[in-house]
């Protein structure tokens, strides 16, 4: 893991460093998606485990999956099974899945032992035992118990120490799927020892949400850019007036804080010089742009404006990687959008000419690059949420150290 004190993201084995042929390979996946009458929706995070899947069964192992799904607290509930998983799998993987209704104990071994090798194994909730979430060391020796080998290949949940994701780790021998393996190199190309310069655009509403990610990457990058309602409390605090634009005012003392440490640690830190401002937040909204230090009484700042998209663009170029992490403005209503979709193209189109390396992820900003139509168009975009902001804020994930403690 990049950050104070951590190991390196590059410190990890891949399935290429086992010998998985005729053994039982469990698979911890995130098959935690988005479900509508009983029926999977959106497909992604199944579709994103099928190399890690067809890579195994292609060397002769025998797959057992082992995902979560949603809250249960411990219980069984029906509506959080993932028996409906299971036939979506299926469909994306072209293979038979042979559902256990248990994901430790008779169920779960009768389930395995009567696969065929070329067939693949869904057991069920590992959160339907509340010892998942407490990482009980009993229950991944159960785990443990049903097979020979284990795979993590969901880094959405790496920054939670549960049995799955930590103990079960240590107690076989473990390597990173292919998902694991492309966000770990990603990320630690990214900021563990990226081609300089390096510029971040951190945005989103509130600076309280994302103070250690700030911090981090005050330290790690040479350019920190703004934008959000979070630009508006960094410019309050530097005497700018906002207007009635979304902003933290007991914040000052941490957003002058920021630029502080960045100083020392060389890294400018980048604010809008102009705006798109209204009086009121909904689509269409009557707009004007106007410099940073001009906010009309009764308006508020909801997106950059021309002059600072064209600092940013002129910035990108001069950079070689670049981190992404929230919007620059109101991306979800017109026109306040143009800002955060410029800004996403000319990275997207500076990646497709490989003079950037682009790695984007968290809250909003899958969204965000959806709406600029730039998400397979970056270098790596992740869908990882909290894990993808606990590596920004230079955290020690569990899932990854539990990887590297095998070597």
């Amino acid at each position: 893991m990049v950050g104070k004190g951590t190991l390196s993201m590059t410190q990890f084995k891949t399935i290429d460093d086992l010998d998985v042929n005729g053994k039982r390979v469990l698979v911890r996946a995130d098959f935690n998606v988005p479900m509508r009458d009983g029926r999977v929706s959106d497909t992604t995070r199944i579709e994103r485990s099928l190399p890690t899947i067809q890579d195994l069964q292609a060397k002769g192992a025998q797959v057992i999956m082992l995902s979560h799904f949603g809250r249960p607290k411990g219980q069984r509930s029906p509506e959080l099974s993932l028996k409906p998983i299971a036939q979506a799998l299926g469909q994306a993987a072209g293979v038979e899945v042979v559902f256990g209704t248990d994901c430790i104990g008779p169920d779960a071994e009768k389930a395995i032992a009567g696969a065929d090798p070329k067939q693949l194994i869904l057991l069920e909730n590992l959160r339907f035992h509340s010892e998942e979430e407490k990482n009980d060391s009993d229950f991944a020796a159960r785990l443990a118990a049903l097979a020979d080998i284990y795979v993590n290949d969901a880094f959405s949940c790496a920054h939670r120490a549960h049995a799955s994701t930590e103990a079960l780790a240590r107690l076989l021998p473990a390597a990173a799927g292919r998902l694991m393996q492309s966000e770990l190199e990603a990320l630690g190309a990214a900021l563990g020892s990226p081609d300089r310069p390096v510029a971040a655009v951190v945005g989103g509403a509130k600076i309280s949400t994302k103070m250690d990610v700030l911090g981090n990457l005050a330290s790690k990058v040479d350019q920190l850019i703004i934008g959000g309602g979070m630009a508006n409390t960094f410019l309050h605090a530097q005497g700018v007036d906002v207007g009635n634009s979304l902003c933290e005012n007991d914040m000052t003392g941490q957003a002058l804080g920021v630029i502080a440490d960045a100083a020392e640690a060389g890294c400018e830190v980048v604010l809008p010089i102009d705006a798109s401002v209204a009086t009121e937040f909904k689509e269409g909204a009557a707009n004007q742009i106007v410099p940073i230090g001009a906010v009309p009484d009764g308006s508020m700042i909801l997106d950059i404006g021309p002059a600072s998209i064209d600092d940013l663009v002129q910035r990108l170029g001069d950079c070689k990687t670049l981190v992404w992490n929230g919007p620059l403005g109101a991306f979800e209503i017109s026109p306040f959008d143009i800002g955060t979709n410029a800004v996403a193209r000319e990275a997207a189109r500076l990646t497709g000419e490989d003079s950037l390396r682009s790695v984007a992820g968290g809250g909003d900003t899958v969204a965000a690059l959806a709406n600029a139509g730039v998400v397979d168009s970056f270098s790596y975009v992740s869908t990882a949420g909290g894990a993808f902001l606990e590596w920004l804020e230079g955290k020690a994930l569990p899932g990854v150290e539990a990887l590297n403690a095998q070597e």
